[in-house]
């Protein structure tokens, strides 16, 4: 397949490329991609607003990242954020850093991912902007929501005897990673290479398309829990977890037997010799909701499908700790993601 040079269709052939099959699916975008603002109607609604820079050697690594599936997480990782308020996102912009050994069709690529999660999550892309870089690839994508006011839930407010509940499981995403660093460098100058993944489908699943917890909101909603406080597992749980005492004024204690952690991802911490409580508390990309509730919402999370109680609120004197497997309490501190730390 020959392919086309960004040049030959300059800023504005290329949008018109990426966007022109794009069908609108929200009353609330008037007015999509195609003029100099989206215009957005919500009729008296909360708006909310996140933003996730994402650069090429920093966040992702073209040697093992296919494109498609680096659309598709640039939005769920955003989308993340505004259900992480009890939000519901409906629009994005994308924005665009591209250097010269990408290809029309390598864009085309990365947009089929983009609108692969746009798809699913029912949210209309409006607008962004295209520039030329001489660094790689940088994709900044907005998302814009919705919420009516008394639904949003912050960070600040969790109380003393709340139940600390989690979504999913955790580690799953760090360790795919994991996987996917030790078969690049074990194909370095291999021309016929062939990765050994399998086995491993799920951890890769969980780093290359993670999937915003849209279930997990709707089902709460389904059963009237609103939590007291909430946060997307991105940077790791130990640092949510921090977040939410230090933004609330509170403590906690979650309990080590009671954090869960997928089969797949237990196999992977052993072979790798890797501590599997440490990868699950650090990892971060989980992309799970963390939240907590008042203890007389017990009997409504235990219906609940995909989510775990693993602890409860503390009063602030207490301070932020894990109960070990032998009773014993370990002092939790923030060692996930750090962008300026780790680059």
């Amino acid at each position: 397949m020959s392919e086309t040079e960004i040049s030959t269709l300059g800023e504005f052939g290329l949008i018109d490329n990426l966007t022109r099959d794009f069908k609108v699916k929200n009353s609330s975008t008037v007015r999509g991609v195609g003029d100099d603002c989206a215009v957005l109607d919500y009729e008296g609604k909360k708006t909310l607003v996140t933003t996730d820079l994402l650069l090429e050697g920093i966040h992702f690594d073209l040697t093992y990242t296919p494109l498609k599936h680096l659309g598709y997480k640039a939005v769920a990782v955003n989308l993340s954020d505004v259900y992480a308020m009890n939000g519901t996102p409906r629009q994005i912009t994308v924005s665009l850093g591209i250097s010269k050994r990408f290809t029309v069709e390598h864009i085309n690529e990365l947009y089929a991912g983009i609108y692969a999660a746009c798809e699913r999550y029912g949210v209309d892309l409006v607008g962004g902007d295209t520039s030329a870089s001489v660094t790689g690839l940088l994709i900044s994508i907005t998302c814009i929501g919705e919420a009516d006011e008394k639904e949003i839930v912050y960070r600040k407010g969790a109380r003393d005897t709340d139940l600390i509940c989690v979504s999913g499981d955790l580690g799953a995403a760090y360790m795919g990673l994991q996987l996917l660093e030790r078969e690049r460098v074990a194909s370095a100058g291999q021309k016929d290479f062939q990765p050994d993944f399998a086995g491993r489908e799920y951890l890769l699943e969980r780093q290359l398309k993670p999937e915003p917890r849209a279930d997990v909101i709707a089902e709460m909603r389904e059963l009237g829990i609103k939590p007291t406080a909430m946060m997307d597992v991105s940077d790791g749980l130990s640092s949510e977890l921090l977040h939410i005492c230090k933004d609330s004024g509170v403590g906690c204690r979650v309990y080590e037997d009671r954090i869960p952690i997928d089969y797949q991802t237990a196999v992977m911490a052993e072979e790798l010799n890797m501590n599997l409580v440490t990868a699950a508390m650090n990892g971060g990309e989980d992309y799970e909701l963390l939240f907590t509730v008042p203890l007389t919402d017990h009997d409504k999370v235990a219906q609940m499908k995909t989510v775990k109680l693993i602890g409860r609120i503390t009063k602030p004197e207490l301070g932020a700790y894990m109960v070990t497997r032998d009773d014993a309490e370990m002092e939790i501190r923030a060692q996930g993601w750090n962008a300026f730390g780790d680059a």
